[in-house]
């Protein structure tokens, strides 16, 4: 079993100011409202493979999961011998403002076949709700700085999760997530239901009594009462807040709160198997959801839709699902989201959603 972080926060005092150029295996991470960021590299070997996310109990580290474990895409623990603590700094520069997710070559046509096809099995009644995902390929003329875009997001969207995550045999993730999959230590833990989405309708004119459409309220509803019968399972001392509305970046989402009690610490990995992946970026039920996303979706997730974070590092977990993400690859990005489709959904009006989510990542390359 993959052994935990070989040095403590101050495990050596080297400052990495390229990592690109240094080091393959390395992430940093900015928890949400925080002024700094932690850099963590391994140094030593190679991130280990880890058989199940279930067999995360008994690791620490920084986890970065797929939305499914395969062997191309295996749930992966950095294992940090280098962990420092930096500054994200200031910025004169804007945040970019809103863009436009340019549309490629057969991205629409491709997004409506799969959208028809996922759409008709709600109708038939096999599911209650599927999350269809896209990919636009963004092409560079030259190799960008992720970790400048990291910085930049940081300052962007401060109330976050920001984590830039280089392993060999994941590749080079950016992402500004705002949810939590799970979060805590010994047994008190929290997690969220962050489902049902909206542009702002103009920068600060929303309030807590903003109108949700009945299709978003019944993709709260959907992941709540998943959650709520998931934790039945783990607790009986559970507090639950909301729904209500929450912003991030340019987004509202809708957004319920679950603090509980773990019965037994020693089951973490089982909740963490249990949660993902939610509803919010699967389906109902979850099971075959998740195998007919696998068998119908255009696009190869990889690691989009799964979860990261530090695990069980200076005691506390904190994994979040891995959205507002996209891969930096040597030639051109790779901008996924996606968005849940129920019964009454439109393609046109989901395929705008995926745009709006893209434009978190597409700031950031927008000079």
């Amino acid at each position: 079993m993959p052994k935990g972080p070989a040095g403590g926060p101050h495990a050596t005092s080297t400052v990495y100011s390229d990592v690109e150029e240094i080091i393959n295996n390395y992430v940093c991470y900015r928890l949400p409202e925080e002024t700094h960021y932690t850099f963590m590299a391994q140094t030593d070997g190679q991130p280990a493979v880890v058989d199940s996310v279930r067999d995360l109990a008994s690791c620490a580290g920084f986890v970065m999961a797929p939305f499914v474990p395969s062997s191309r895409h295996p749930v992966l623990l950095l294992r940090p011998d280098v962990v420092e603590r930096r500054e994200v700094g200031l910025s004169a520069s804007g945040d970019g403002g809103e863009t436009t997710v340019g549309e490629r070559s057969g991205e629409l046509a491709s997004y409506r076949s799969d959208f028809a096809r996922f759409h008709e099995q709600i109708v038939a009644g096999r599911f209650s709700k599927l999350v269809l995902s896209r990919c636009s390929t963004e092409p560079l003329a030259a190799p960008v700085d992720a970790h400048e875009l990291f910085l930049r997001a940081c300052r962007i969207y401060p109330h976050q999760f920001i984590a830039l995550v280089s392993m060999r045999e994941a590749g080079t993730w950016l992402m500004a997530t705002p949810e939590v999959l799970l979060e805590g230590s010994g047994d008190r833990w929290r997690t969220m239901a962050l489902a049902g989405t909206m542009k702002v309708p103009e920068r600060g004119s929303w309030g807590p009594d903003v109108e949700w459409s009945e299709k978003n309220l019944a993709e709260q509803r959907y992941v709540s009462a998943y959650i709520s019968d998931i934790l039945r399972d783990y607790t009986n001392d559970v507090s639950v807040d909301g729904p209500y509305t929450t912003m991030a970046a340019h987004l509202l989402h809708l957004r319920t709160d679950f603090a509980f009690r773990l019965r037994d610490s020693h089951r973490v990995g089982e909740l963490l198997d249990a949660l993902h992946p939610t509803p919010a970026v699967c389906g109902i039920p979850k099971d075959d959801a998740r195998q007919f996303i696998i068998g119908h979706e255009s696009v190869d997730r990889k690691y989009y839709s799964g979860f990261c974070g530090p695990l069980a590092v200076g005691g506390m977990t904190r994994l979040y699902v891995s959205l507002r993400c996209m891969e930096i690859c040597p030639d051109h990005l790779e901008l996924h989201a996606g968005g849940g489709i129920l019964s009454g959904s439109d393609a046109l009006t989901e395929w705008q959603e995926t745009q709006t989510k893209m434009q978190t990542m597409q700031r950031l390359i927008t000079p």
